[in-house]
């Protein structure tokens, strides 16, 4: 199983592209699949984090939203990996 790092986001959020930035660089030195997903794509993804974007999901589990903490989302991720070894 791989880890996915998710990152659900909107048009115009200036949070969303600094997220971007901090799972960039996290994900730089770590196997992971990135996927960007806008939420008003997609109704229910609206409806759920109408006011909450960015937010950021490993392998489903959100770890983060708002200002995305390199440290905690580095954690999330190594932990998860451990987990998989």
């Amino acid at each position: 199983m791989s880890i996915h790092v998710q990152i659900l986001t909107r048009t115009g959020c200036s949070l969303c592209d600094d997220a971007e930035a901090v799972v960039e660089q996290v994900a730089r030195s770590r196997s992971v699949d990135v996927t960007v997903t806008d939420i008003d794509s997609d109704p229910d993804l609206r409806d759920r984090y109408e006011w909450d974007v960015p937010v950021v999901l490993v392998n489903g589990r959100q770890v983060g939203f708002h200002r995305i903490d390199p440290g905690r989302l580095a954690r999330a991720i190594d932990a998860r990996a451990a987990a998989e070894a």
